[in-house]
């Protein structure tokens, strides 16, 4: 069990991350709860009780999220300014927080029995930055398969219109375009065929539902508005065509699906974002296994590849790494980025 002071510190981290990401309201929140957290509401005591690691299981999103659904909702109007960037002493934030995890104990306590879903469509052009090269290197056609595909945002990676940097993918008529700010070299411009995009996900959302919407627009940082509105458009998407997406662990998904043939001429690609830290240590291991048994087995005809974008929170900087087979699976780097694709910056 954490200790009060770690829970303390974890939302300081998330404060500092959050100031790293020019997310200066939801870093304010995370820093005044840091403070005002207090035993009575149920809420305060459940975090400053947490049973497991606080960083790990993102426990300061976790409430965040409950209390920007107050916010949503109209609720809670003192918070509502604290969302707007209205009040920013941090003093005079403090105590609303403090009133609102009172007042709605009850609304708030089940937003800390789940990690976040932060399913963000920005994503994709990180994804997709590591699929061009895949693309350049092994020609256009794909096959994906994503684990923690959450509510299939980023299954619609194919939908999408990307600028990247100057370079473009994806259809020109695309309801989404995802235009992150470009710093360094931007992507080859090559052909680019996604041919099917499957996903898995423990617990996969269903945004059909209006609560499960509510859910992941509360989970958007209130820095980034225009990330509501591409929310929005990504859930039209999916009403006008669901995605392959289904209920499964996301290692005995991987096994299964490199067992299955592959056609000649397509990459088969292992992709994700922000999701290897909520796998467990042997469901990372089994996939590491299972990807590199399958790697010793890919020709040029055949190739594998593992595209990934996760978070080190130490630098406070999502990283874009790289494999392939055949070409010896050698692990690299290949751009930093921000947590919601806002920015791409290419090594």
């Amino acid at each position: 069990m954490a200790d009060p002071a770690a829970v303390r510190e974890a939302f300081l981290i998330q404060r500092a991350y959050c100031d790293a990401h020019s997310a200066p309201i939801t870093g304010r929140i995370a820093g005044a709860l840091a403070d005002s957290l207090t035993r009575e509401s149920r809420t305060g005591a459940r975090v400053l009780d947490w049973p497991g690691d606080p960083t790990a299981d993102a426990l300061p999103l976790r409430l965040i999220g409950g209390l920007h659904a107050l916010d949503q909702a109209g609720a809670a109007p003192d918070l509502s300014r604290v969302f707007a960037g209205e009040v920013t002493r941090m003093d005079a934030v403090a105590l609303i927080l403090a009133d609102a995890l009172i007042v709605h104990d009850a609304a708030l306590l089940p937003w800390l029995d789940g990690p976040p879903q932060t399913n963000e469509p920005g994503r994709s052009a990180v994804l997709m930055t590591g699929l061009l090269e895949l693309a350049r290197r092994f020609g256009p056609k794909l096959e994906l398969l994503e684990i923690g595909s959450s509510a299939g945002l980023n299954l619609l990676i194919e939908r999408y219109r990307f600028d990247l940097g100057g370079t473009n993918a994806g259809p020109a008529d695309a309801p989404v375009l995802i235009r992150p700010e470009w710093r360094g070299a931007p992507p080859p411009q090559v052909p680019i065929d996604i041919l099917s995009v499957r996903g898995c996900d423990i617990r996969p959302l269903d945004t059909s539902d209006a609560e499960t919407r509510r859910r992941l627009m509360a989970y958007i940082w209130a820095d980034n508005p225009e990330r509501h509105a591409r929310l929005e458009a990504a859930f039209a998407m999916l009403r006008s065509r669901p995605v392959d997406l289904v209920a499964a662990d996301a290692a005995d998904w991987v096994e299964a699906r490199l067992d299955e043939p592959q056609a000649p001429g397509v990459t088969r690609v292992l992709v994700h974002s922000v999701v290897w830290q909520y796998l467990p240590v042997e469901g990372q291991r089994r996939i590491r296994a299972a990807m590199e048994a399958a790697g010793a087995c890919a020709t040029a005809e055949r190739p594998l590849a593992w595209v990934r974008m996760e978070p080190d929170r130490g630098l406070a900087r999502q990283e874009l790494w790289l494999r392939h087979w055949p070409g010896g699976g050698e692990d690299r780097m290949r751009a930093i980025a921000h947590a919601h694709g806002l920015w791409v910056e290419t090594l």
